[in-house]
């Protein structure tokens, strides 16, 4: 079957032709129809992770298609059933979006996708929409108070402006460009444009929040004195989280948010999108063959939404 896979870790990846996997006890095969680009996939490219691994590494981790074969033991799906998930199961690069087929467990993040909703917005909702929400909750800001968003046009950012807003929290966007029509649509209060630098970032959210916002989520950076300066438009009492791994500066409460992939948060996360409660801020929809190329432009920043491809 064909894959995107790498044959060692800092190489790039490409498209290979592999085995088609066969599902274990308790496990499904999806016939995979779209797969959605996340960071993660570049990060394992390009890491060395201490995990149990096999090369060819089949990257991607985000999927929707439809059960193919179902393994030994007892069944959840059946043969036919539309679903999207993600893969969770070692070892690590065994079975991967970027693929034909992928076998999964049956008790993994995956669930069925609702009636009349398009699978590529499935494909898209596993890890950006699951990492926004829990970050939301993490985070215990109620309706009426403040968040300010690093990153915000990028696919987590996205969803969390949307799950924010809907909460009636203010959600000050902070992105490069003009991107103030997309982020209001999808609930931002404010946007600022921090091209020029973070001055003009600090000036938009002192116009607002003179005291400071209440809570701060980081999807970018990777150094703690950018992580720090954000922080510092935290007001006193307020939280600032980084998805990085960034510690942050001292007296600040913080938080390191990892995510916990669940089946019953993208349940959720599927049902508000086929109510029309919530978007999928779909950017571009690649063949799978492109996935090389996006992944360098993804690595590169600037994300606008979600990358799907067509397998």
């Amino acid at each position: 079957m064909r894959a995107i896979a790498i044959s060692a870790f800092r190489t790039e990846p490409r498209l290979v032709e592999v085995p088609k996997p066969n599902p274990g006890a308790g496990e499904v095969r999806v016939k995979v129809e779209y797969a959605a680009l996340n960071p993660l996939d570049w990060q394992t490219a390009d890491g060395a992770p201490d995990v149990p691994h096999v090369l060819p590494l089949v990257l991607g981790t985000d999927f929707a298609g439809r059960v193919d074969m179902i393994g030994s033991g007892d069944n959840v799906f059946r043969v036919g059933d539309p679903v999207f998930g993600r893969v969770t199961a070692p070892p690590l690069g065994r079975c991967g979006a970027y693929s034909e087929y992928v076998c999964v467990p049956q008790d993994s993040p995956i669930a069925l996708v609702p009636r009349d909703m398009p699978l590529r917005l499935a494909a898209a909702l596993p890890s950006a929409g699951t990492t926004a929400a829990q970050i939301l909750s993490s985070t215990a800001v109620r309706g009426g108070r403040s968040l300010l968003v690093i990153g915000a046009t990028g696919g987590v950012g996205s969803f969390l402006t949307q799950l924010a807003a809907a909460r009636g929290i203010g959600v000050v966007a902070a992105v490069r460009g003009d991107e103030r029509r997309r982020m209001g649509e999808l609930g931002a209060t404010a946007t600022v444009d921090t091209t020029t630098g973070f001055e003009a970032l600090e000036a938009g959210v002192r116009a607002l929040y003179p005291d400071g916002v209440d809570a701060l989520v980081d999807l970018v950076s990777t150094d703690s004195a950018s992580f720090a300066a954000y922080a510092a438009l935290v007001c006193d009492g307020g939280v600032a989280v980084t998805t990085r791994g960034v510690a942050a500066p001292p007296g600040r409460a913080w938080a390191d948010f990892r995510l916990a992939p669940a089946a019953a948060p993208m349940k959720e996360l599927a049902s508000a999108v086929a109510r029309g409660e919530l978007v999928v801020p779909l950017d571009m929809e690649l063949p799978l063959e492109k996935a090389p190329q996006a992944l360098v432009q993804n690595r590169a920043g600037g994300a606008r939404g979600k990358t799907v491809f067509v397998i």
